[in-house]
């Protein structure tokens, strides 16, 4: 039997890796976003995304691995995001997710990799995520990560997600963040046909590692 997931909010810590990505809005899935939120267009016609890559590590609420796609949004004239596809390897964590936030994740495992360190001393990850059900003989996305320029501080955050609930209404949840940043690389290879595919032919347009985070979801 499953245990209860922890009460928000919850108080998470790791590592991540984000890229940001600009895509053409006829290239994409249609996600329904929350009434009243609107994707940012850059010139009308390309759509802003964000890929996290995540290890939440033990120290925290949860410890479990997660590949995030969001939508970039806005409500009125203040910018947020949307969660469209979310694959995490923890029980608690997907039904948590979906009963407090309205998340839409799934199940997946994954495998995480750490890089050697540079000589520089820059590090990096290569990680895949397969989602559960019938094996395709490869992962459905898989991801080079590399550290390019620590910078010396510890980067605070604090923004929204709007998710739409079953019953049509919008929940927001807040989300704070800190850790310490990395100007990074990202490559990403998705499996043709998979839920990723429309990322195919694309590369990121900016790319950030952030280091042993402490990450707060949910109001507190």
């Amino acid at each position: 039997m499953t245990r209860p997931c922890p009460p928000e909010p919850w108080r998470l810590r790791g590592d991540m890796h984000v890229a940001l990505w600009l895509v053409p809005g006829d290239e994409l899935p249609h996600w329904p976003l929350p009434e009243g939120v609107h994707a940012i267009s850059p010139g009308g016609r390309r759509r802003l995304l964000v890929t996290f890559w995540v290890d939440y590590r033990s120290g925290g609420d949860l410890a479990y691995r997660e590949l995030l796609v969001a939508v970039v949004v806005r409500r009125g004239a203040r910018p947020a995001a949307t969660a469209v596809q979310v694959w995490v390897d923890d029980e608690r964590s997907l039904a948590g997710g979906r009963r407090l936030w309205a998340i839409p994740k799934e199940p997946a495992t994954f495998d995480f990799q750490p890089l050697p360190l540079t000589r520089r001393g820059e590090r990096g990850l290569r990680a895949s995520m397969t989602p559960a059900g019938p094996a395709h003989g490869e992962p459905d996305a898989s991801v080079l990560c590399r550290d390019l320029l620590g910078l010396p501080l510890r980067l605070p955050v604090r923004a929204d997600l709007l998710q739409r609930r079953d019953d049509g209404t919008v929940c927001q949840v807040p989300l704070r963040l800190a850790g310490r940043p990395s100007l990074s690389r990202t490559r990403l290879r998705v499996r043709p046909g998979g839920p990723l595919a429309y990322l195919s032919g694309h590369r990121p347009v900016a790319a950030v590692s952030l280091r042993d985070f402490r990450f707060t979801v949910g109001p507190a």
